[in-house]
């Protein structure tokens, strides 16, 4: 006489994925044609954001990966499709660009506007980069609103010397210029939310 068989699978208790590091694979499937040209260079209001992403001892990373998200330069919040297929007409507020082979990252974008009166603009930056187990959140402050930087709740949590890391410094040409170093002595600061931890 054959045994009836239990079916029923013991309950499992599942435990979140960790994160894993990536490596310098970009080429294959990220990088697409404008990625970091949020506007066109010859549009009026249009800002090169640029910097150097190193290591803990100064050293440049090659490999990084950045993203970021930002208002135009109203304040707007945009809602548009088109993120992956540059039009030259359409700000997304989205970009990505792969670091070259000294760490130097470039967008082209605009000035961020305030998202509220007596708000401090800045520019939301994802890094994702070797080594790093879970991507990296971080803002980039313009410099030129000091009232706002001095009323903003973040900043205002910080110490100078922290603060300092999120403020990026205006060039002669109008350039934006915002380097990340991702340990160390001047190490930016990182963001931390809930939902991603």
């Amino acid at each position: 006489m054959a045994q009836a068989r239990n079916t029923q699978a013991p309950a499992l208790k599942l435990a979140a994925t960790p994160g894993q590091t990536i490596g310098p694979f970009y080429g294959y499937a990220l990088p697409f044609t404008k990625d970091n040209e949020l506007v066109n260079q010859a549009r009026p209001g249009a800002v090169r954001l640029h910097g150097v992403v190193t290591d803990g001892a100064g050293t440049v990373i090659p490999d990084a990966l950045l993203e970021i998200w930002q208002p135009d330069q109203d304040g707007n919040v945009v809602s548009q499709d088109g993120s992956l297929v540059r039009d030259g007409y359409t700000f997304t507020g989205w970009g990505r660009t792969a670091v070259d082979n000294v760490g130097h990252y470039t967008f082209t974008t605009l000035n961020p506007g305030a998202t509220e009166e007596g708000k401090a603009p800045f520019i939301m930056l994802t890094v994702f980069a070797r080594g790093l187990l879970n991507r990296l959140f971080t803002r980039i402050y313009l410099p030129e609103d000091t009232a706002a930087l001095a009323n903003d709740p973040l900043l205002s949590s910080l110490d100078e010397a922290q603060r300092k890391t999120l403020i990026a410094t205006r060039e002669a040409d109008g350039s934006l210029r915002f380097d990340i170093s991702l340990q160390g002595e001047d190490e930016t600061v990182f963001l931390s939310y809930p939902r991603e931890s």
